[in-house]
């Protein structure tokens, strides 16, 4: 397990908010940091460390974060912290530049230069993942990199809604990484950045070739996922949506071992795995579950489970019920 996990709640109230300062300072940047909730400070912080990259889920009540030229001096790791906010509102200053930002925002910061972030929550904790990364892992200009500090950059669509589910993902299941899977988190999580950052700056050209190829698998993978429950899913569809020729989409595929039409339907048979193992949806027929995630043929299914997972649908849903009774 690489997660590390931090709560604030282990302390009595009047101790938290000093226990937040020395995690934050430990894990992040030693910054100075204000609350108006110094007096019960309720958190909680789960980093995973990659290697150069740390990506941290963090959840707190209102902050303010501010780096000055006297810290800088103390201590600069030479990094850039990417904040990307799931919940709550803020706004943030850094190199003449001021904005506010919202749920569905990323944020980047440069930690050799001053700035100042407050984040404000509105009915509910605060809820962000900042990923922490070299200077030297973001193959754009410096002088590039200037123009988008502190900028609000959406992630609703495209490779930025990838990006976003990507991270929101892999926050949910920080639990189920091991060190060997280190490597490719990272690689994956900085080649997301480099994309959107690089379409943001107008400067995707900056970005090598393997980044991009890497970017567009995870984007294709990611498509994959939003559109399971269409039965017309398939290698053709999937190409034609990004632009690219099956053979290209099969190139990309063959590189892990695998092909477009096997990845679908494993996926598919994950979805309806989860969905027979979810106590909520028992009530739901086994047929129904198939469909919903694409399957039209109730015994192409059954046939399909059996031999991914040794058992039948059915058989797998009452071992489940049984053992969760």
């Amino acid at each position: 397990m690489l997660v590390q996990e931090f709560r604030t709640e282990v302390v009595p109230a009047g101790e938290r908010w000093d226990l937040w300062q020395d995690i934050a300072g430990r894990t992040h940047l030693p910054n100075l940091l204000r609350s108006e909730r110094e007096d019960d400070f309720l958190a909680t912080m789960r980093v995973l460390p990659l290697g150069d990259v740390q990506i941290a889920e963090l959840r707190f009540p209102q902050l303010e974060t501010v780096r000055t030229a006297r810290g800088i001096r103390r201590s600069d790791p030479e990094v850039f912290q990417v904040n990307c906010q799931f919940r709550g509102e803020g706004c943030a200053a850094q190199d003449g530049r001021e904005s506010t930002f919202r749920r569905g925002d990323l944020v980047l910061v440069d930690s050799s230069l001053p700035y100042e972030a407050r984040l404000t929550e509105v009915s509910a904790p605060l809820s962000c993942v900042v990923v922490t990364l070299p200077h030297a892992l973001l193959p754009l200009p410096p002088r590039t990199i200037r123009r988008v500090l502190a900028a609000p950059v959406p992630l609703g669509h495209g490779m930025g809604g990838a990006l976003y589910r990507w991270l929101a993902d892999v926050a949910a299941r920080a639990d189920e990484f091991t060190p060997a899977d280190a490597p490719a988190l990272a690689s994956v999580t900085t080649d997301l950045l480099v994309t959107v950052l690089g379409r943001c700056l107008d400067v995707e050209d900056a970005m090598t070739p393997e980044s991009r190829r890497r970017a567009l698998h995870v984007r294709i993978r990611d498509f994959i996922d939003r559109n399971l429950g269409d039965p017309s899913l398939s290698p053709a569809t999937v190409a034609a949506a990004h632009g690219i020729s099956v053979r290209h989409l099969h190139q990309l595929f063959a590189e892990e071992g695998a092909t477009p039409a096997a990845w679908i339907r494993h996926r598919r048979l994950e979805r309806c795995r989860r969905d027979l193992a979810d106590p909520r949806l028992h009530g739901r027929s086994i047929q129904a579950v198939a469909a919903r995630w694409g399957f039209g043929d109730p015994a192409t299914f059954s046939r399909l489970f059996r031999r991914a997972y040794g058992t039948t649908p059915r058989d797998y849903r009452h071992h489940d019920q049984r053992r969760n009774a």
